[in-house]
Protein backbone atom coordinates (compact mmCIF):
# COMPACT_ATOMS: atom_id res chain seq x y z
CA UNK A 1 0.00 0.00 0.00
CA UNK A 2 2.44 2.52 0.62
CA UNK A 3 4.94 1.55 -2.10
CA UNK A 4 2.11 2.42 -4.58
CA UNK A 5 1.31 5.82 -2.71
CA UNK A 6 4.66 6.41 -2.86
CA UNK A 7 4.47 5.72 -6.43
CA UNK A 8 1.40 7.95 -7.00
CA UNK A 9 3.31 10.68 -5.16
CA UNK A 10 6.52 10.62 -7.50
CA UNK A 11 4.22 10.27 -11.06
CA UNK A 12 2.40 13.17 -9.58
CA UNK A 13 5.82 15.15 -8.49
CA UNK A 14 7.03 14.61 -12.46
CA UNK A 15 3.67 15.48 -13.87
CA UNK A 16 3.76 19.06 -12.02
CA UNK A 17 7.57 19.40 -12.74
CA UNK A 18 6.53 18.77 -16.44
CA UNK A 19 3.72 21.03 -16.36
CA UNK A 20 6.24 23.76 -14.62
CA UNK A 21 8.50 23.17 -17.27
CA UNK A 22 6.10 24.07 -19.76
CA UNK A 23 4.95 26.96 -18.73
CA UNK A 24 8.80 28.34 -18.03
CA UNK A 25 9.45 27.86 -21.98
CA UNK A 26 6.31 29.51 -22.60
CA UNK A 27 6.65 32.55 -20.40
CA UNK A 28 10.01 32.84 -21.97
CA UNK A 29 9.36 32.24 -25.39
CA UNK A 30 5.97 35.05 -24.95
CA UNK A 31 8.93 37.37 -23.34
CA UNK A 32 11.32 36.93 -26.15
CA UNK A 33 8.71 37.51 -28.48
CA UNK A 34 7.52 40.12 -26.60
CA UNK A 35 10.75 41.96 -25.92
CA UNK A 36 10.80 44.10 -29.13
CA UNK A 37 7.72 45.67 -29.13
CA UNK A 38 8.60 46.30 -25.25
CA UNK A 39 11.75 48.30 -26.30
CA UNK A 40 9.67 49.95 -29.11
CA UNK A 41 6.99 51.09 -26.34
CA UNK A 42 9.58 52.56 -23.85
CA UNK A 43 11.94 54.26 -26.50
CA UNK A 44 9.37 56.14 -27.57
CA UNK A 45 8.55 57.85 -24.34
CA UNK A 46 12.50 58.82 -24.54
CA UNK A 47 14.29 61.66 -24.80
CA UNK A 48 17.09 61.53 -27.90
CA UNK A 49 19.86 60.79 -25.23
CA UNK A 50 17.93 58.15 -23.54
CA UNK A 51 16.92 56.44 -26.92
CA UNK A 52 20.71 56.57 -27.54
CA UNK A 53 22.58 55.80 -24.78
CA UNK A 54 25.11 53.23 -24.19
CA UNK A 55 24.38 51.45 -22.11
CA UNK A 56 20.93 51.16 -23.25
CA UNK A 57 18.51 53.07 -20.38
CA UNK A 58 15.91 50.81 -20.12
CA UNK A 59 13.06 53.49 -18.83
CA UNK A 60 12.30 56.94 -19.79
CA UNK A 61 12.99 59.46 -16.67
CA UNK A 62 10.18 61.37 -17.82
CA UNK A 63 7.18 59.76 -20.59
CA UNK A 64 8.05 62.11 -23.52
CA UNK A 65 4.19 61.75 -24.95
CA UNK A 66 5.30 65.04 -27.39
CA UNK A 67 6.84 62.82 -29.45
CA UNK A 68 3.71 61.03 -30.70
CA UNK A 69 2.27 64.60 -30.82
CA UNK A 70 5.49 65.42 -33.51
CA UNK A 71 5.47 61.65 -35.22
CA UNK A 72 1.67 62.21 -36.45
CA UNK A 73 2.23 66.01 -37.33
CA UNK A 74 5.37 65.11 -39.20
CA UNK A 75 4.13 63.67 -42.20
CA UNK A 76 0.12 63.16 -43.01
CA UNK A 77 -0.57 60.02 -40.95
CA UNK A 78 -4.17 60.61 -40.93
CA UNK A 79 -3.91 60.49 -44.95
CA UNK A 80 -2.16 57.37 -44.93
CA UNK A 81 -4.84 55.90 -42.11
CA UNK A 82 -7.51 56.70 -44.78
CA UNK A 83 -5.91 54.84 -47.32
CA UNK A 84 -4.70 51.93 -45.41
CA UNK A 85 -8.30 51.24 -44.20
CA UNK A 86 -9.82 51.79 -48.19
CA UNK A 87 -7.45 49.35 -48.73
CA UNK A 88 -7.93 46.82 -46.27
CA UNK A 89 -12.09 47.29 -46.95
CA UNK A 90 -11.51 46.47 -50.50
CA UNK A 91 -9.01 43.57 -50.34
CA UNK A 92 -11.57 41.86 -48.28
CA UNK A 93 -14.55 42.54 -50.62
CA UNK A 94 -12.38 41.42 -53.44
CA UNK A 95 -10.87 38.93 -52.12
CA UNK A 96 -13.81 37.29 -50.56
CA UNK A 97 -15.80 37.41 -53.73
CA UNK A 98 -13.33 35.35 -55.71
CA UNK A 99 -13.08 32.90 -52.85
CA UNK A 100 -16.25 32.34 -52.15
CA UNK A 101 -16.96 31.70 -55.53
CA UNK A 102 -13.62 29.85 -56.12
CA UNK A 103 -14.40 27.91 -52.99
CA UNK A 104 -17.99 26.80 -54.47
CA UNK A 105 -17.22 26.07 -57.59
CA UNK A 106 -14.11 23.48 -56.15
CA UNK A 107 -17.00 21.83 -53.06
CA UNK A 108 -20.22 21.40 -55.13
CA UNK A 109 -19.52 21.22 -58.98
CA UNK A 110 -18.00 18.72 -61.02
CA UNK A 111 -16.11 18.99 -64.11
CA UNK A 112 -13.34 18.07 -66.19
CA UNK A 113 -10.19 19.03 -64.77
CA UNK A 114 -11.28 20.10 -61.44
CA UNK A 115 -8.71 18.37 -59.42
CA UNK A 116 -6.33 19.85 -61.62
CA UNK A 117 -7.51 23.40 -61.50
CA UNK A 118 -7.64 23.25 -57.88
CA UNK A 119 -4.28 21.18 -57.70
CA UNK A 120 -3.19 24.78 -59.75
CA UNK A 121 -4.35 27.01 -57.54
CA UNK A 122 -2.46 24.88 -54.69
CA UNK A 123 0.31 25.33 -56.13
CA UNK A 124 0.45 29.52 -56.10
CA UNK A 125 0.64 28.69 -52.77
CA UNK A 126 3.87 27.34 -52.99
CA UNK A 127 5.44 30.71 -55.21
CA UNK A 128 7.25 33.27 -53.05
CA UNK A 129 5.41 36.46 -53.43
CA UNK A 130 8.63 38.32 -54.25
CA UNK A 131 9.07 36.07 -57.97
CA UNK A 132 5.65 37.87 -59.05
CA UNK A 133 6.74 41.32 -58.19
CA UNK A 134 8.26 42.14 -62.31
CA UNK A 135 5.51 40.37 -63.86
CA UNK A 136 2.77 41.98 -61.61
CA UNK A 137 4.46 45.45 -62.04
CA UNK A 138 4.69 45.36 -65.62
CA UNK A 139 0.77 44.07 -65.85
CA UNK A 140 0.24 47.04 -63.67
CA UNK A 141 1.93 49.70 -65.78
CA UNK A 142 0.81 48.26 -68.91
CA UNK A 143 -2.71 48.79 -67.55
CA UNK A 144 -2.62 52.37 -66.07
CA UNK A 145 -2.85 51.07 -62.51
CA UNK A 146 0.39 52.55 -60.90
CA UNK A 147 -0.16 54.45 -58.09
CA UNK A 148 -3.77 53.59 -57.91
CA UNK A 149 -5.53 51.35 -54.81
CA UNK A 150 -6.48 49.67 -58.03
CA UNK A 151 -3.41 48.39 -59.04
CA UNK A 152 -2.13 47.91 -54.45
CA UNK A 153 -5.12 45.19 -54.46
CA UNK A 154 -5.62 44.17 -57.64
CA UNK A 155 -2.34 41.25 -57.97
CA UNK A 156 -3.59 40.09 -54.10
CA UNK A 157 -6.90 38.93 -54.72
CA UNK A 158 -6.59 35.36 -55.67
CA UNK A 159 -5.44 33.56 -52.76
CA UNK A 160 -5.23 29.52 -52.95
CA UNK A 161 -5.15 29.18 -49.25
CA UNK A 162 -8.24 31.06 -48.70
CA UNK A 163 -9.84 29.10 -51.56
CA UNK A 164 -8.90 25.76 -49.84
CA UNK A 165 -9.80 26.96 -46.63
CA UNK A 166 -12.89 27.58 -47.73
CA UNK A 167 -13.64 24.95 -49.80
CA UNK A 168 -13.01 22.81 -46.83
CA UNK A 169 -16.15 24.12 -45.08
CA UNK A 170 -18.00 23.92 -48.10
CA UNK A 171 -18.02 20.29 -48.59
CA UNK A 172 -19.84 19.91 -45.27
CA UNK A 173 -23.28 21.03 -46.85
CA UNK A 174 -24.54 17.96 -47.55
CA UNK A 175 -25.23 16.94 -51.65
CA UNK A 176 -28.92 16.72 -50.78
CA UNK A 177 -29.46 20.23 -49.51
CA UNK A 178 -28.29 21.29 -52.91
CA UNK A 179 -30.33 18.79 -55.07
CA UNK A 180 -33.19 19.53 -53.25
CA UNK A 181 -33.17 23.34 -53.55
CA UNK A 182 -32.66 22.65 -57.50
CA UNK A 183 -35.39 20.53 -57.36
CA UNK A 184 -37.37 23.89 -55.48
CA UNK A 185 -35.92 26.19 -58.95
CA UNK A 186 -33.66 27.78 -56.81
CA UNK A 187 -30.54 29.31 -58.82
CA UNK A 188 -27.09 28.29 -58.32
CA UNK A 189 -26.59 31.85 -57.30
CA UNK A 190 -29.33 31.54 -54.83
CA UNK A 191 -28.15 28.64 -53.17
CA UNK A 192 -24.86 30.17 -52.33
CA UNK A 193 -25.81 33.70 -50.75
CA UNK A 194 -28.71 31.89 -48.86
CA UNK A 195 -27.30 28.55 -47.47
CA UNK A 196 -23.87 27.74 -47.97
CA UNK A 197 -22.65 31.50 -47.18
CA UNK A 198 -24.94 31.59 -43.47
CA UNK A 199 -23.70 27.95 -42.60
CA UNK A 200 -20.35 29.03 -43.31
CA UNK A 201 -20.24 32.37 -41.89
CA UNK A 202 -17.87 31.64 -39.42
CA UNK A 203 -15.19 31.05 -42.04
CA UNK A 204 -15.89 33.58 -44.06
CA UNK A 205 -15.54 35.82 -41.42
CA UNK A 206 -12.18 34.39 -40.60
CA UNK A 207 -11.16 34.81 -44.17
CA UNK A 208 -12.31 38.78 -44.13
CA UNK A 209 -10.28 39.35 -41.32
CA UNK A 210 -6.94 37.72 -41.60
CA UNK A 211 -7.03 39.46 -45.48
CA UNK A 212 -7.41 43.11 -43.97
CA UNK A 213 -4.63 41.71 -41.62
CA UNK A 214 -2.53 41.23 -44.57
CA UNK A 215 -3.60 44.38 -46.30
CA UNK A 216 -2.92 46.09 -43.83
CA UNK A 217 1.06 44.89 -42.76
CA UNK A 218 1.69 44.96 -46.89
CA UNK A 219 4.33 46.62 -47.50
CA UNK A 220 6.96 45.46 -50.53
CA UNK A 221 4.12 45.71 -53.46
CA UNK A 222 3.00 48.98 -52.21
CA UNK A 223 6.06 50.40 -51.59
CA UNK A 224 7.06 50.01 -55.41
CA UNK A 225 3.14 50.74 -56.90
CA UNK A 226 2.27 53.72 -55.11
CA UNK A 227 4.34 57.32 -55.55
CA UNK A 228 2.06 59.92 -54.24
CA UNK A 229 0.76 60.47 -50.85
CA UNK A 230 -2.55 60.37 -51.99
CA UNK A 231 -2.26 56.56 -52.24
CA UNK A 232 0.50 55.86 -49.59
CA UNK A 233 0.03 53.05 -46.74
CA UNK A 234 0.80 53.84 -43.33
CA UNK A 235 3.72 50.78 -43.83
CA UNK A 236 5.05 53.17 -46.35
CA UNK A 237 4.41 56.29 -44.88
CA UNK A 238 6.77 54.85 -41.57
CA UNK A 239 9.52 54.22 -44.11
CA UNK A 240 9.17 57.77 -45.55
CA UNK A 241 8.60 59.10 -42.06
CA UNK A 242 12.43 57.30 -40.80
CA UNK A 243 13.86 58.98 -43.92
CA UNK A 244 12.05 62.62 -43.14
CA UNK A 245 13.47 61.81 -39.04
CA UNK A 246 16.73 61.58 -39.88
CA UNK A 247 18.32 59.44 -36.41
CA UNK A 248 15.66 60.83 -34.47
CA UNK A 249 14.96 57.15 -32.81
CA UNK A 250 12.90 58.06 -30.18
CA UNK A 251 10.12 59.78 -32.98
CA UNK A 252 10.68 56.42 -35.29
CA UNK A 253 9.70 54.23 -32.56
CA UNK A 254 6.30 56.66 -31.68
CA UNK A 255 5.67 56.29 -35.44
CA UNK A 256 6.24 52.68 -35.39
CA UNK A 257 3.61 52.54 -32.27
CA UNK A 258 1.11 54.44 -33.95
CA UNK A 259 0.96 52.13 -36.76
CA UNK A 260 1.06 49.40 -34.45
CA UNK A 261 -1.78 50.12 -32.22
CA UNK A 262 -4.89 49.96 -34.41
CA UNK A 263 -3.78 46.49 -35.09
CA UNK A 264 -3.45 45.33 -31.14
CA UNK A 265 -6.80 46.35 -30.47
CA UNK A 266 -8.15 44.81 -33.55
CA UNK A 267 -6.67 41.38 -32.63
CA UNK A 268 -8.11 42.00 -29.06
CA UNK A 269 -11.55 42.60 -30.42
CA UNK A 270 -11.22 39.73 -33.29
CA UNK A 271 -8.98 37.05 -32.16
CA UNK A 272 -11.67 34.72 -30.34
CA UNK A 273 -13.31 34.76 -34.00
CA UNK A 274 -9.84 33.85 -35.47
CA UNK A 275 -9.21 31.30 -33.20
CA UNK A 276 -12.87 30.09 -33.36
CA UNK A 277 -12.31 29.75 -37.39
CA UNK A 278 -9.05 28.25 -37.17
CA UNK A 279 -10.12 26.04 -34.91
CA UNK A 280 -13.21 24.65 -36.50
CA UNK A 281 -11.96 24.24 -39.87
CA UNK A 282 -9.30 21.94 -38.46
CA UNK A 283 -11.96 19.71 -36.78
CA UNK A 284 -13.97 19.66 -39.78
CA UNK A 285 -14.17 17.03 -41.86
Amino acid sequence: MKRKQTELRIRDARKAALTAVKYAILIVGALVMMFPFIWMLLTSLKTLPEAISIPPQWFPESPQWENYEYSWNLLPFALYFRNTIWVGILSVVVTLVFSILGAFAFSIYSFPGRNICFYLFMLTMMVPSEILIIQNYVTCSQLGLLDTFSGIVLPTVANGFYIFMLQEYFMQTPPSLFKAAKVDGCSNLKFLIKVVVPMNINAIVTVAILTFITAWNSFMWPLIVTLSDEHTLLSVGLLRFRQASSSNLHNQMAAACIVLLPMVIFYIIFHKKIMEGVASGGTKG
